[in-house]
């Protein structure tokens, strides 16, 4: 099978989209940003030539003027907070997690409000007040404080749950952590990027592609430029910025 062939059911799924006059929405998250690489360069510009809007998951603690100036090269891209230092607390034996009950949850509080304030002094008006917890995971009884110290939203990956401020999860994740660590078939991506385009045509969650620009591989970086390439291509889609999501879930 060639890659064209392999791209036709998403070009025929968007066709049908512009048939019922709908349009797709998809919005990039991408993780772990700290300092411009050439990884991160080569991020920014290539969602840059697309015109596809960017949110940074930026670690605070690890994190500088570097970074700031980089980015005023790139008003497309906005920044996130992901965590504090994206340091585990959890037991050997348990998931890796910064965000959990395995400190007192003051301390919690206190570095994700430290961290949103450090990311906003440094980045202004580029920074989005939503936390995405490193690893995607977050205890579900810290959820309900996050608004007083100041945060809007809420990214992990996954379908979202019900929560006290407005939830954009991610839910295509390109890389496969399981098996090669790298691109997963780009067959399996497709597919998955359809399924969340029906599901969000009944009403479901827009596309949220999940990127790792340190670890990409070549095939990534191909996956991306094809999508990319894709979608431009037709009417019936949108990449949204995340002030656009956060607003359509204000409450």
């Amino acid at each position: 099978m060639t890659s064209d062939q392999i791209w036709t059911p998403l070009v025929e799924e968007l066709a049908c989209w512009q048939r019922a006059d709908r349009k797709a929405e998809f919005w990039l998250r991408d993780d772990d940003a700290v300092d411009p690489t050439p990884a991160l360069d080569r991020l920014l510009d290539l969602t840059g030539e697309f015109a596809v809007p960017v949110t940074l998951a930026v670690i605070p603690a690890l994190t500088d003027e570097k970074l700031v100036v980089r980015l005023d090269e790139a008003p497309h891209a906005t920044v996130a907070i992901h965590g504090w230092a994206h340091r585990n607390h959890a037991p050997e034996h348990q998931k890796k997690q910064e965000l959990g009950a395995h400190r007192p949850r003051e301390a919690v509080l206190d570095d994700l409000a430290r961290g949103l304030s450090h990311i906003t002094a440094l980045h202004g008006a580029r920074a989005v007040p939503m936390l995405v917890p490193p690893w995607n995971r977050i205890d579900a009884s810290l959820v309900s404080d996050l608004g007083s110290i100041g945060f809007a939203a809420l990214s992990v990956y996954g379908p979202p749950k019900p929560a006290s401020l407005a939830v954009i999860n991610s839910n295509v994740d390109i890389m496969d952590w399981h098996g090669t660590r790298g691109c997963r078939d780009h067959r399996l991506l497709i597919q998955s990027v359809i399924a969340q385009l029906r599901h969000a045509f009944d009403g479901g969650e827009p596309v949220g592609l999940l990127t790792h620009h340190l670890v990409h591989d070549e095939s990534a970086w191909l996956f991306l430029e094809q999508l990319f390439t894709v979608t431009a291509r037709t009417e019936a889609c949108a990449w949204l910025p995340i002030r656009t999501l956060i607003a359509g879930r204000g409450k």
